[in-house]
């Protein structure tokens, strides 16, 4: 059994502590992670996103953990063989640069190492620190098959990588080109524009005179951000159909400093509105400088060297750094008299997703994928339905990215990763095989150059669902059986990164779709909303938290309340909230293990419902099924878990777990230890995807606290994971017995609010009557006894049509089935009690007037973040709903 000391009395608090790593060694060793092949079933497969092998756990992986934990836990419990597969990610540039700083601080580079003991140095350090996420990964309790992880530099997914490569050059869809890139001089390689962050900068806006060749005189004025690459300018473009300036197509202008003529051209592609509306064409530093190059076939002038220094191409100003040679160029065009003024100018300027380096547009030979062949099956699986995207929202930007997609840069400027293959022989032929070549097929050379790059990391990843089963391998097992996987759940933000790719990859390789349901959560926030980042300082460690809190707690706290696609908070009140309902599953759990033991087994041999309340809790208990199930099986998860939560909390412990106390006192009534071990264990079912650790705790310890309860040992199953998840039993759904118990309950409610209303203490005993419908007096006269205990009152029960609250020392509260009188003579003073409920009453109009005013201001309606106007209406509504209790209150003692 999971639990060390079964038959030891339960400690008064669940301790997280004292479990979590007992728990899941018990879960390892016992295999219950790994699936078993059946062909006679279908299987639930997830593959885990890979996260960095340099990474360290943080809030989003802890998410993206509990999300897809609770979905593998499910499916294990409704009997699918599932495997839920871990792996991580060799993450081209994050690993290089660490390794790099190392080296650094012994006074060297890459480049004094040489690239095969460069590599050596990756590996060891790989190899040393590479499973520390994975350690980190097993405290939040993930159920993965540990048999089966994968890193995206082994032997199978490597030989994946390379296969894809040959496989599309063959097809022609890779290709090398000149082209436009994005480039980061600090990590010295290229970028897709998926890695490449934005952020708003304030700079200059510089207005440049442009002199015409035969113009006497006359000038252009061009407006700009980057006065430096004016040294690569080889043209000016105007929009033809701007007045000021279609006349001078054709002319010739003079690029100043350099005295380059540059040709005028026409081009739809400026913008009217922008500066002055005169473009100066770079074409080897700009994305739309270039296709407006290649539309007129201008010449490209690249004045940048790699470390983002300017080349011999920017004569005197060769050697400098950008900014240094901004600043020289602006001082030599205002001695010229060619600098018409500036403004202050707030732009977006791209950013090395990695170091945050400002990003260079420089012209330089890359590997691409031909992106539209392989887009168009992509586009037609979601359209087609094939595919889900859960929020459905995310279909539309899916579909628009898809849709206008552009070629995919896949080469890097790095030693570590995948090495393309591709050789190169003296007489410039190009050998691609996927085998390592020997000689030159074609004039038979052995001196072959290797690529000296290395694949994005990107395309990798992007083989993750079909190359961690065995692919390229069509004898693998895994591969035939668990592929296509059923659920890619991810974060909306690297939808395009890693999602598409995936999709489109999987249908390249395999001609099926990777998985049917793409499942996107939202970011986790700091408690005042704002995006968690180590520059902010507002970063929390998950893995501090789950020793604060413990592991269930920390996974409930991300996941209740929130749903697919949405931002969710992460702040103390959440965590102390899950921490609280663990320890009231613990305590429940406690009270009915205790009886048990104390109880001789013949208490337990009859399971079948013998009261109305035995009747209530299980009706209510298979609702709670059927709504978990549904919610389940809709991806609503948040709406899942606090179905299983109102049900255990408000409904087992606050009034089943009470209402047998009273039998339990009574030794002639019928035992409740049946129905209250058999509901338990159900919950115990019913909350272990979402409560994993503290409910198979419990579970071990009511097997051994009625280890005949719930059949014969060898028909258990050996671990509360590897049970069945609970189906609503319709014929357990008793709505006689759920209307008349609730009739008791709502009755015991009215009665502490009456209470409460009027701050009488609940040591005082009062006198009551309800006029109540015929169909519920028989329900409410055989749990008087219980009522009377909750309420602290003595009930009188009369007809429905019978007169109440005829006195005014009695308050009246108006139920569904009848109405409530509550006797006040002699506990309150009426008159004071009506003075201080009206003065209550005109502060909260007041407070319901000044929220009324600030909700119908659209200033701050529509400036404000939408949770805070949220709040702002739930408040108004309290206000509402309390004014309008007060007014019936002091309306009654008025009568």
């Amino acid at each position: 059994m999971a639990s060390a000391q079964p038959h030891e009395p339960m400690p008064r608090a669940y301790e997280p502590g004292a479990v979590e790593e007992r728990i899941y060694d018990f879960w390892k060793e016992g295999g219950f992670f790994a699936p078993r092949i059946d062909r006679a079933k279908q299987p639930f497969t997830i593959i885990m996103p890979p996260p960095n092998v340099t990474g360290e756990l943080h809030m989003g992986h802890a998410l993206t953990i509990a999300i897809e934990d609770m979905m593998v836990r499910w499916h294990r419990m409704l009997g699918e063989p599932t495997l839920f597969l871990p792996g991580t990610d060799h993450a081209g540039i994050a690993t290089q640069v660490v390794v790099e700083r190392q080296i650094a601080d012994e006074g060297l580079s890459r480049h004094d190492l040489g690239r095969e003991k460069f590599i050596e140095r990756v590996w060891d350090w790989v190899r040393d620190y590479g499973d520390r996420i994975y350690r980190q990964t097993e405290r939040l309790g993930v159920s993965c098959d540990w048999t089966r992880q994968a890193f995206t530099l082994d032997e199978g997914p490597s030989r994946a990588v390379r296969t894809t490569f040959v496989n599309l050059y063959k097809k022609g869809l890779v290709y090398k080109g000149n082209r436009i890139t994005n480039w980061c001089p600090r990590c010295r390689t290229a970028l897709s524009d998926l890695e490449v962050k934005h952020r708003d900068e304030k700079s200059g806006l510089y207005r440049l005179r442009y002199p015409l060749r035969d113009g006497g005189g006359d000038h252009l004025t061009i407006a700009t951000t980057r006065p430096e690459t004016m040294l690569g300018d080889t043209a000016i473009a105007v929009n033809p159909n701007d007045e000021r300036y279609s006349h001078l197509i054709g002319e010739t202008a003079v690029l100043p400093i350099v005295g380059r003529e540059l040709p005028i051209i026409g081009d739809d592609a400026v913008e009217l509105e922008f500066g002055t509306g005169a473009l100066k064409v770079t074409p080897a530093h700009d994305p739309t400088d270039y296709e407006i190059g290649q539309r007129h076939g201008l010449e490209a002038v690249n004045i940048l060297n790699l470390d983002g220094t300017l080349n011999e191409n920017a004569a005197d100003y060769a050697g400098m750094t950008v900014q240094d040679a901004r600043a020289a160029v602006l001082r030599r065009l205002d001695d010229d008299g060619l600098l018409d003024g500036s403004e202050d100018f707030t732009h977006a300027v791209g950013c090395c997703d990695r170091c945050d380096e400002s990003v260079e547009p420089i012209l330089s030979d890359q590997w691409y994928i031909s992106m539209k062949p392989l887009a168009a099956p992509a586009i037609d699986a979601v359209k087609d339905g094939d595919i889900r995207i859960v929020p459905d929202r995310f279909a539309r930007v899916y579909l628009n990215w898809m849709e206008n997609v552009r070629d995919w840069p896949i080469s890097r400027q790095l030693w570590w990763g995948h090495r393309i293959p591709v050789w190169y022989c003296p007489g410039g032929n190009m050998i691609v095989e996927l085998e390592d070549p020997t000689s030159c097929p074609d004039c038979g050379s052995a001196d072959l150059r290797r690529d000296p790059d290395v694949l994005d990391t990107w395309f990798s990843s992007g083989l993750w669902t079909h190359s961690t089963l065995g692919w390229p391998d069509e004898n693998s097992e895994d591969l035939d059986y668990f592929y296509p996987t059923s659920v890619m759940e991810t974060g909306h933000d690297i939808l395009f990164f890693w999602v598409a790719r995936m999709i489109f990859f999987g249908l390249e390789n395999m001609g099926e779709i990777p998985f049917h349901t793409v499942y996107l959560h939202g970011l986790v926030r700091d408690p005042a909303g704002v995006k968690m980042s180590k520059t902010r300082g507002n970063v929390v460690d998950p893995v501090e938290l789950v020793s604060m809190y413990g592991a269930d707690a920390v996974r409930f706290a991300l996941t209740t309340g929130t749903s697919a696609g949405s931002d969710m908070r992460m702040n103390e009140s959440k965590l102390e909230a899950s921490r609280n309902f663990a320890n009231k599953l613990w305590n429940a759990a406690r009270f009915v293990i205790t009886h048990l033991r104390d109880a001789p087994p013949s208490a337990l041999v009859d399971a079948a419902p013998k009261t109305r309340e035995d009747r209530w809790i299980l009706s209510r208990l298979n609702r709670a099924a059927e709504r978990v199930d549904f919610h389940m099986r809709e991806y609503q998860f948040g709406e899942a878990q606090r179905a299983a939560h109102d049900f255990l909390w408000n409904e087992y412990c606050d009034w089943y777990i009470e209402m047998s106390k009273t039998r339990l006192r009574d030794a002639a009534a019928p035992s409740p230890l049946p129905t209250l071990a058999l509901v338990l264990e159900t919950s115990l079912r019913l909350l272990h995807p979402f409560l994993p650790f503290v409910t198979e705790e419990i579970w071990g310890r009511l097997s051994a606290a009625a280890p005949t309860a719930f059949g014969s040992a060898d028909a258990r199953p050996a671990a509360l994971m590897v049970a069945e998840y609970p189906q609503e039993d319709a014929a357990l759904i008793d709505p006689e017995a759920e209307r008349e118990t609730e009739a008791a309950i709502e009755l015991i409610r009215a009665a502490r609010n009456l209470r409460a209303e009027f701050r009488i203490p609940n040591t005082q005993t009062l006198t009551a009557r309800a006029a109540v419908a015929d169909d519920c007096k028989t329900a409410l006269r055989d749990a008087l006894p219980f009522i009377r205990a909750q309420a602290k009152i003595d009930l009188e029960l009369t007809d429905v049509d019978a007169h109440v609250g005829a006195s005014v020392d009695e308050a009246v509260q108006i139920l569904t089935f009848g109405s409530l009188s509550l006797s006040l003579g002699g506990m309150v003073d009426i008159a004071a009690e009506t003075e201080r409920l009206r003065t209550e009453l005109a502060d909260l109009r007041k407070y319901e007037t000044r929220l009324s005013r600030n909700l119908s201001n659209e200033n701050f309606t529509n400036r404000a973040p939408e949770d805070v106007v949220e709040r702002e209406r739930d408040r108004l509504t309290a206000a509402q709903n309390r004014t309008a209790r007060l007014s019936e209150i002091l309306e009654r003692l008025s009568a």
